[in-house]
């Protein structure tokens, strides 16, 4: 019994010092070849290539968290700029349009005073804040009022040309009668000519009559009319209107004669209140020549007060 487990014993032994000598020389011969032609290097490879796949799906959940993660984290910071911007743009936006506004009316400024004469000592910007255009009433509400120094009768310019006088005045408004309304007269002069008359309002307000003049005046389509300087109002040589139409009957004693305001009575939103100097030659004088019919406005201008 025991003799046989002696050889078994034994048996087992040899074949475990057969398999380490096999091993063994295995072993060298491998080395012996890496070290010639560097083969495990390319074993190395091929053991890599095939562990790959394993190695991915082992990682695939942790990397697919990581990725999902990541591009949730991407998607938030993305939104979170996008709305940035979006706000960014819409300040953008609004500033521009306000740049743009402030240019329009720092060029409508520049123009209200180049278009003043050289008799215009101060002058006041204002906004029209209501229009009452009708064939009754041409008038306007404006946002400056006595206590920036408006006074009753007070010229009131447009860029284009004249515009008007102050009828009423508030604290912080004031009315202002338009050149067009019905019951406005103002001392004119054609510039060509020299002649003097009266434009009357027509409760249009693209529409000027000229009521008193002659049929054999001196007047022309085309003709400039200007403010004559009389009736204490408006200072002379500031542009009124353009005549536009001269009927001459000769079984009529007077011309039928229209003119256009050259200020957009319709359409200007800012106005010029203006202070003349007194004693200019340019100044408003007292009406003598020329006098105005009766009920329409033309009074004299009252006493200025400093603009605040």
């Amino acid at each position: 019994m025991f003799g046989g487990t002696g050889r078994a014993v034994q048996s087992r032994v040899a074949a475990t010092g057969l398999s380490f000598t096999f091993y063994a020389t295995l072993a060298v011969i491998l080395m012996f070849l890496d070290q010639r032609g560097h083969w495990l290097d390319y074993a190395r490879y091929g053991l890599s290539a095939a562990a790959y796949p394993v190695q991915l799906a082992v990682n695939s959940p942790s990397a697919a968290w990581h990725w999902l993660r990541g591009i949730a984290a991407t998607r938030a910071t993305l939104q979170q700029e996008n709305s940035a911007l979006r706000a960014e743009n819409r300040a953008l936006e609004l500033r521009t349009l306000r740049i743009e506004a402030l240019e329009s009316e720092n060029a409508k400024l520049r123009a209200l005073a180049a278009a003043l004469p050289d008799v215009a000592q101060k002058w006041l910007p204002a906004e029209v804040l209501n229009v009452e255009l009708s064939t009754l009433r041409q008038r306007v509400v404006i946002n400056k009022g006595a206590s920036s120094g408006v006074f009753k009768g007070q010229a009131v310019l447009a860029s284009g040309g004249l515009m008007g006088q102050v009828m009423r005045t508030g604290p912080w408004s004031s009315e202002v009668i338009l050149i067009t309304d019905p019951e406005h007269a103002v001392p004119v002069q054609v510039l060509r000519s020299g002649l003097r008359t009266i434009a009357v309002g027509q409760g249009n307000s693209g529409v000027m009559t000229l009521p008193y003049l002659p049929v054999n005046s001196d007047i022309k389509v085309d003709d400039l009319l200007v403010t004559s300087g009389l009736g204490g109002v408006f200072p002379a040589g500031y542009p009124v209107a353009r005549v536009t139409d001269v009927g001459r009957d000769p079984g009529q004693p007077l011309a039928q004669v229209h003119a256009q305001p050259l200020a957009a009575i319709d359409r200007d939103r800012e106005v010029s209140l203006v202070w003349f100097m007194p004693g200019h030659p340019a100044a408003p004088a007292p009406l003598e020549e020329v006098a105005p019919p009766p009920g329409l406005a033309s009074a004299p201008q009252a006493v200025p007060t400093e603009p605040k």
